[in-house]
């Protein structure tokens, strides 16, 4: 461990990143005999790991109190696969097992599946980008009923799965303790959401949901969500990019008002989320304990965003919110004045590339000067190249309120060039006045030579880190 930079610890075994070598790996094996009380080993982003695995399961059995095992991107072979299965029997106590982001996993699942027995302890199964194929989905499947403990399940990026989705959704009802499914980028249809909704009546403690980025599923929800409104437990729905249709709108919005736990929504990227005239946005009132919601790029239209701005007043816990890429914001931030004022939590403010004109900005720091926005902590006011000089000098005079701010992003759009004017004086100043800054995105403003050197020196001047990205 003291070779390897690490802290020893009885109970963890943490050597992530490490450049960890096979010599290494059989060299850590000959270590188990001498740590009984292990619970943790952490061996992920190790690439020489991969084909060497063997020399540390067959020493598993000197630490049968294990509980974590996380193999996370570690260029794992067929044979490792083979060993890890045949080492199940040695590690009773196992609760979590995390092998994502190891390729040659996809197709040889079965492996290490078919050595799973009844009373399997595992509570968290992690296969993200594992290159999983509809083969590795019915292996899976068949385990379900043996893992009967388990709590979370992320089979997320793996594009091919989506082929044996129904026949995993079947076997679900064996896994009733489940609190998080994670099924971003699988390649989901249509149907899939059919046989999802079936599962979804026996999952009542659910807390999480995750089924963004699956863009053929749109449509699928007009006559499948049946039992999505039951799960009174589930606190985050991540929907973003996934063509949800019209008619998926006017079911939706009958659904998740009813969500009573919800804290955090992701309806990102659904442009019919914004010209629905489906009232899913003004309902957002009856969520009460939503701390998150975010809805950039769905085209809101300005009588959607006033619909947005009104339900907002009844979001007392609002921490996030994310308006990036609706262009019907500029201009009319007006609308979110009163519900900016109550919101007390909002600590993450996205308004990148929306139309933001001067007054837009004047209304922000007005706000900040009466006491509201005090546990703003990210702003994100990029791509809104229709600001003026006027304006950012505005908001740059007034920003030293911002006590709390880490990250500040005020970069232009990719195409864009200007010149900082004279407002660069002013975000000057205010740097010293915020103690919290960490981050200053200002890509594509052009620095003169001497605004260069007073930011490149600030940092050894004042003794602080803030990371400035021009």
């Amino acid at each position: 461990m003291q070779k390897l930079g690490k802290k020893p610890n009885s109970k963890n075994l943490d050597l992530n990143n490490c450049a960890l070598s096979a010599t290494d790996v059989t060299e850590l094996a000959s270590l188990l005999p001498f740590l009984p009380k292990l619970e943790e080993i952490s061996l992920s982003w190790n690439g020489g790991v991969g084909g060497s695995l063997k020399a540390l399961t067959t020493q598993l059995h000197h630490v049968n109190l294990l509980k974590v095992l996380r193999l996370n991107s570690c260029r794992l072979t067929a044979e490792d696969v083979t060993s890890l299965g045949e080492a199940f029997e040695i590690v009773p106590q196992l609760e979590e097992l995390d092998l994502s982001w190891n390729s040659n996993i996809g197709g040889k699942l079965s492996l290490l599946t078919k050595k799973l027995r009844k009373g399997c302890k595992i509570k968290i199964l992690k296969i993200t980008d594992c290159n999983l194929t509809a083969k590795d989905g019915e292996s899976l499947a068949q385990i379900l009923n043996v893992i009967s403990n388990l709590e979370v399940l992320d089979l997320s990026i793996n594009k091919n799965i989506g082929c044996s989705m129904k026949i995993i959704a079947q076997d679900l009802k064996n896994v009733p303790g489940l609190k998080e499914l994670n099924l971003h980028m699988c390649g989901l249809k249509q149907d899939s959401v059919q046989g999802l909704d079936s599962a979804l009546q026996h999952l009542a403690e659910l807390r999480k949901l995750d089924l963004s980025c699956n863009r053929e599923i749109g449509g699928g929800f007009k006559d499948s969500t049946a039992h999505l409104a039951n799960l009174k437990n589930l606190e985050f729905l991540d929907l973003h990019q996934c063509c949800v249709t019209e008619e998926d709108m006017t079911i939706l919005s009958q659904v998740i008002p009813l969500l009573s736990s919800l804290q955090e929504l992701n309806l990102s990227s659904n442009k019919n989320v914004g010209v629905s005239s489906d009232p899913l946005l003004s309902r957002l009132r009856f969520l009460p304990k939503l701390k998150s919601v975010a809805i950039s790029n769905c085209c809101l239209q300005e009588e959607s965003f006033s619909s947005l701005a009104e339900a907002a007043l009844h979001l007392p816990e609002l921490e996030i919110l994310d308006l990036s890429w609706n262009k019907c914001v500029g201009g009319n931030l007006k609308l979110l004045l009163e519900a900016l004022k109550l919101a007390t939590e909002i600590q993450v403010l996205r308004l990148s590339s929306c139309n933001l004109v001067a007054e837009d900005l004047a209304l922000l720091m007005s706000l900040a000067q009466d006491g509201h926005l005090a546990r703003l902590r990210k702003l994100d006011l990029s791509y809104n190249d229709s600001i003026s000089d006027e304006g950012w000098s505005v908001f740059c005079k007034g920003l030293s309120v911002l006590r709390g701010l880490s990250e500040l992003d005020i970069s232009l759009r990719p195409s864009s060039c200007r010149g900082c004017g004279m407002w660069f004086s002013e975000l000057f100043a205010a740097l010293t006045k915020l103690p919290a800054l960490a981050e200053l995105g200002m890509q594509r403003w052009v620095l003169s030579e001497p605004q260069r050197k007073q930011l490149e020196s600030f940092n050894e001047d004042n003794k602080r880190s803030i990371r400035f990205d021009w």
